[in-house]
């Protein structure tokens, strides 16, 4: 067992004792696993007790001795991080005025900040992540990671993944034919805030086989494993570091491992780089290799991407300057790929992908991992598409991501963010089983940005009208009555396939910082084996899941009123979004009271809303009840019905009459949405009063009354907005230079 070092603030590397450490420190801005076995106990032993250095019983910490070094010279000083020493700033901070503070006073003093709302304007956030590299960086730290090209197969952890939080799960990087380790570049920075980041490198001149590659990877899963059993191990492989996982989680079929492949390689023996290997026996070693073509098998078509970029970008001569620095930047790290791949070691690479190949798909029937695998549309090297869908096909377990524009290297695309695919997939998590409240990581900046631009020309569209009630029962346009503090639930009416969720999550994001989760079908959530072209992509729902939406339970919802969550619930649910011609704004609520106790034992403020606008939008042309006369569609609703997850079962009426259909309909010249929440109704101090039936049935129907009583004040006065149609708020906005649609008036309150 190792024991990371801690040096204290004094010691510089001036001093005599350092040069054995920095002799042994083998790369710039990386800590290797081995470095620190290496030195742990001869050190502490030897100067250990001298003051200046502590040891800490924290095995394979995060925080490492580390420093910079360039081939065999120190070009700064020694860094470290030290473990007892963060403690310790965490828990005592000096404050504005100078006095001293303690971690709990700190916590206090941040919940009465009034913190800025990041969201309150989507056009004006980043377009890149903070914190995040592009493939410059990639090409530049290779050329300082391959310069040392000493030992075999080792961990190392980027200084930039330091995980904030001591349970995050591991994730162990497994590169492909690369085989630097820094195949997650773009990402550490993301992925450093939910996992524990440790990168497999494999030197240049190392010829370890794949059998031992693998026995490498295992025992250090096998450790982990031991030192967290109650916690997932991520597999995150490209290519021949897929092939890696395979073989570890078919060794290992009781362990708790998560695989994220990207493009694996265990379709090798149909890639376009079979011809390659005999030429390479053969080509004299003055041939040199195409740089440019292996280039564009590691990033897709660079020419392609480069315009792509342009179209995304400013002015024309501008982005025309920018295009022509990006390909002479892209020219000079040609040789770099000479230096990661030279022709010896290209050779061994692709015999390795050929045995690793072989071995993954003899052990593929005993994989019993989570996985989820992503492949490229424009993967040059191997027929990915076909490969991923024969894996999906093998596995129950299995979820497939698309990227059609992106090559081989996935993990190096710009459009590609790694956090944000596992966060859509729900594939993230820190037990054993998944916390859909506890394990979600709300949206980044970023993230939320690119969201919202792909669902704007439907806020545009609908012009969305918000109301609000205040504590005092006035009624004022925005959101200032929806209760700050939560437990909140929402309960309202759902509009035709529930599309006015969207203006409703983002409006409360972007006006009062107040992130809604919502309790949807656990249908958005499953993961079907065979689905068929009838039904929805899963992918399709990664937005929602992304933004904090929920599977329907007692429990989920048990945790988001505990955690004290902004909650949105429909008590219509399938049966009010998919509802039938004339039906608009009807409600289809369950007989029996629910939601009302869960609510009052957390003390929760309820607010009623109502939404109108659909028949605006479109008119339904053929719903369930025409669908069901035509044979093959009454075969496909009741296939899909089958396949979904049943609710309310035990339930007598319309409620219950759950089918999974998808009305056809025909669009409209678009009206305009109006919500209008009302007053909040407090729960506070009736949890005892509710449990009688007949008041909690009381409280539940004044709801639906309130909803109810929402939708026809809605329906009245939009008859009086004279900017209710389209045409009608572009000619405002244009005659007034305004570009948000909340700007623009409507019927006077």
């Amino acid at each position: 067992m190792a024991f990371p070092i801690v040096l204290a603030p004094c010691i510089t590397k001036q001093n005599a004792f350092l040069k054995p450490i920095e002799s042994i420190l083998l790369y710039n801005k990386y800590r290797t696993r081995e470095t620190q076995e290496r030195i742990g106990f001869g050190f502490m032993a030897a100067i250990g007790a001298s003051g200046y250095l502590t040891a800490c019983l924290t095995p394979f910490s995060q925080r490492h001795i580390t420093s910079d070094v360039y081939g065999g010279g120190v070009q700064k000083r020694l860094r470290v991080l030290a473990v007892s020493t963060e403690r310790i700033e965490r828990a005592t901070s000096f404050g504005d005025n100078g006095r001293f503070e303690n971690k709990k006073q700190k916590m206090v003093k941040e919940e009465t900040e009034v913190k800025p709302n990041i969201y309150a304007h989507p056009e004006e956030l980043p377009e890149v992540e903070e914190g995040r590299k592009r493939l410059k960086e990639y090409f530049e730290e290779c050329k300082e990671l391959i310069r040392s090209d000493g030992g075999p197969p080792r961990w190392f952890s980027p200084l930039e993944c330091s995980s904030s939080s001591p349970d995050c799960p591991l994730l162990l990087f497994l590169p492909g034919i690369d085989g630097t380790g820094l195949g997650l570049l773009m990402h550490h920075h993301k992925l450093g805030k939910m996992f524990n980041i440790w990168c497999l490198h494999i030197p240049v001149k190392d010829r370890t086989p794949f059998t031992e590659l693998v026995k490498l990877v295992e025992r250090t899963v096998r450790l982990e494993n031991y030192r967290s059993p109650n916690r997932p191990i991520y597999l995150v492989g490209e290519s021949l570091g897929a092939c890696l996982a395979f073989s570890v989680a078919a060794r290992n079929p009781d362990m708790d491992l998560v695989l994220v492949l990207s493009n694996p390689a265990t379709s090798f023996s149909k890639s376009h780089l079979q011809p390659l290997m005999p030429l390479l026996e053969i080509m004299p070693d003055q041939f040199p290799l195409n740089l440019p073509y292996m280039l564009s098998l590691a990033t897709g078509d660079p020419l392609r991407m480069l315009l792509d970029n342009l179209v995304k970008r400013g002015t024309l001569p501008q982005s025309i300057g920018e295009l022509s620095q990006d390909l002479v930047t892209m020219s000079t790290y040609f040789p770099v790929l000479a230096d990661i791949l030279p022709r010896e070691t290209l050779r061994w690479k692709l015999n390795l992908l050929k045995s690793g190949s072989a071995c993954a798909n003899s052990c593929l029937h005993a994989v019993k991992a989570q996985m989820l695998i992503l492949f490229s549309g424009r993967d040059q090297l191997l027929p990915s598409q076909e490969e991923s869908q024969r894996l999906q096909k093998a596995h129950p377990d299995c979820e497939i991501r698309m990227f059609e524009e992106s090559g081989h290297f996935l993990f190096l695309d710009d459009s590609v963010d790694l956090v944000t695919i596992i966060k859509g997939a729900t594939f993230y998590r820190r037990a054993k089983h998944l916390d859909c409240v506890s394990d979600y990581m709300p949206p980044t900046p970023r993230e939320f940005k690119k969201i919202y631009e792909s669902f704007r020309w439907i806020v545009t569209a609908t012009g969305p009208v918000m109301l609000s009630t205040l504590a005092d029962g006035k009624v004022m346009r925005g959101l200032a009555g929806i209760p700050s503090e939560g437990p909140v639930l929402f309960v309202g009416n759902h509009m035709l396939l529930g599309i006015e969720i969207i203006s409703f999550i983002s409006q409360l994001l972007i006006e009062r910082n107040i992130l809604v989760r919502g309790i949807a079908h656990p249908g958005m959530f499953e993961r079907l084996k065979d689905r068929r072209p009838s039904e929805p992509e899963p992918s399709n729902f990664d937005v929602i899941r992304v933004m904090g939406a929920v599977p329907v339970s007692a429990g989920n919802f048990y945790k988001l009123m505990s955690s004290k969550s902004h909650a949105l619930l429909y008590p219509g649910g399938v049966r009010e979004a998919l509802h039938r011609k004339g039906e608009e704004y009807k409600l289809f609520w369950p007989e029996q009271s629910e939601f009302v106790r869960m609510a009052a034992r957390f003390g929760a403020k309820i607010v009623p809303f109502g939404v109108v606008g659909e028949d605006d939008i479109a008119e339904m042309i053929l719903d369930y009840n025409d669908q069901m006369k035509i044979p093959w569609k009454r075969e496909e609703i009741e296939r899909t019905t089958n396949r979904t997850p049943r609710l309310r079962t035990d339930a007598t009426g319309e409620v219950s009459n759950q089918q999974m259909h998808f009305p056809w309909m025909l669009p409209k010249f678009p009206g305009r949405f109006y919500y209008y929440f009302g007053k909040p109704i407090k729960t506070e101090g009736m949890k005892v009063e509710l449990r009688d039936k007949d008041k909690s049935h009381q409280l539940y129907l004044h709801v639906k009354s309130e909803v109810e009583r929402c939708l026809a004040y809605l329906k009245d006065k939009r008859e009086e907005d004279p900017y209710r149609n389209l045409l009608s708020r572009f000619i405002y906005q244009a005659t007034h230079g305004s570009t948000l649609t909340h700007e623009i008036p409507t019927f006077e309150l």
